[in-house]
């Protein structure tokens, strides 16, 4: 049986952030929807997974921050790497997602109400620039455009 390995050597590796930074969008997208839910339904289970995903978001969102420091020293995954806005922009969402943990972290109806929801809300929508900012790059990289 033969093994073919690829003749050029030179391509890229894949990067070890992303393999973690999809747990963070996830995370901080069904925070939003069990700050909804406990706003609807004042059932303080709904504040409980909505503490619990912030603090999931924030632990992935920090193991990927490390990998992406790797993945900067790593000179083959210099093609798949994420722009420097980009990469500002992830650490604006765990930075408010931080934020956001410590309000969620409050007791009662004012945990989630006013402030937690909104954050929460700010997050998704930075969440969904940062995957269309990532995207374009990729694109670019698939079509050579």
């Amino acid at each position: 049986m033969a093994v073919f390995s690829s003749p050029n050597r030179d391509a890229a590796a894949y990067p070890f952030q992303s393999l973690f930074v999809p747990f963070p969008f996830v995370c901080f997208s069904l925070a939003l929807v069990t700050d909804i839910a406990y706003f609807m339904t004042s059932d303080i289970m709904w504040q409980n997974f909505s503490s619990w995903l912030l603090f999931a978001g924030l632990l992935f969102g920090a193991i990927g921050l490390l990998a992406g420091l790797l993945d900067f020293i790593r000179p083959r995954t210099r093609p798949l790497r994420p722009a420097f806005a980009t990469t500002l922009l992830y650490i604006v969402i765990l930075a408010i997602a931080f934020i956001n943990s410590f309000v969620h972290a409050r007791d009662g109806w004012t945990a989630v109400v006013p402030y937690g929801l909104a954050l929460s809300a700010v997050t998704f929508v930075l969440l969904l620039l940062a995957a269309a900012a990532s995207s374009r790059k990729y694109a670019r990289l698939a079509w050579r455009v």
